[in-house]
């Protein structure tokens, strides 16, 4: 348990929750990918590179190299696509392909910390069509997420407006706790790569969560919280509470397209294979 609630005479305190592989136990862009397919986003050899994109993605994750190419390689391939579109895939299939991964874990520690008086803030490199709906589900107080420019005719241009990711998730953190109050030394952090450090730094109660090595190690050298997550399951089916109508998620920094992370760590894939061969 997390102890009491919080006094309110302190200043505001929160906990900061990486997502994929953190809170539910897939990436969450890429379990949209037959989705996209049937919406004509992607192609079937799209859908067959994003399955094995999963499958890299949950053995090792990526580092900081393979995200920087990711990133300039989305930004590319998302040109054109409309966001109005991408946002009602999400929306038509979140709860078929969310609701069964997220980790029990960790909507239990969600429930915890609001009991006790913090606010749930989810920290994702991925992009707010994908993001914000999954934040809503999970009840979470505020997004913080990448940013892609929308031009006019409500398309992706291709450019990137803000990346959620390393040190730019701790800048972010730092900010709303200036905006919202919120003690840093007081506030908690969870994630599963060593790309997160500097939020996880940021805060006074770091957790590594299914930490990759980087990370399982940075903990051990520090003392910090080893948590294992592995309890996949339905919201609706375990936590009442949760079901009701869930808080307006504020976000901090809206998204990259869902289609264009897809479309990162599908060139990710492609990347591994070919150094493999």
């Amino acid at each position: 348990m997390l102890g009491r609630v919080e006094n309110r005479s302190l200043p505001r305190t929160a906990a900061f929750f990486d997502l994929d592989k953190t809170v539910i136990a897939k990436s969450s862009t890429l379990t949209f990918s037959k989705s996209f397919y049937q919406g004509g986003l992607i192609n079937r050899r799209g859908v067959l590179r994003t399955a094995y994109a999963q499958f890299v993605f949950l053995a090792g994750g990526a580092d900081h190299d393979q995200m920087e190419r990711m990133r300039e390689y989305l930004s590319a391939l998302c040109r054109g696509w409309n966001v109005q579109q991408v946002k009602e895939i999400v929306a038509e299939t979140l709860h078929d392909l969310i609701d069964p991964i997220i980790y029990d874990e960790a909507a239990s520690l969600i429930e915890e910390h609001h009991t006790a008086g913090r606010d749930v803030v989810i920290v994702s490199t991925s992009g707010a069509e994908v993001v914000e709906p999954i934040g809503e589900l999970l009840g979470a107080d505020r997004v913080v997420a990448t940013r892609m420019v929308v031009g006019e005719d409500g398309c992706f241009t291709g450019e990137v407006e803000y990346y959620a990711y390393g040190p730019t998730k701790a800048e972010a953190i730092r900010e709303l706790a200036e905006s919202e109050g919120y003690d840093l030394e007081r506030c908690f952090a969870y994630s599963d790569s060593a790309t997160d450090l500097p939020m996880l730094e940021s805060v006074g109660h770091p957790h590594a969560v299914n930490p990759d090595r980087a990370l399982r190690r940075e903990a051990v050298s520090r003392e910090w919280p080893i948590l294992d997550f592995h309890r996949p399951v339905r919201l609706k089916q375990r936590v009442p509470s949760l079901s009701a109508p869930p808080r307006p998620a504020l976000v901090a920094a809206a998204a990259v397209g869902a289609a264009a992370a897809t479309a990162g760590l599908v060139w990710f894939a492609s990347r591994r294979r070919s150094l493999a061969s």
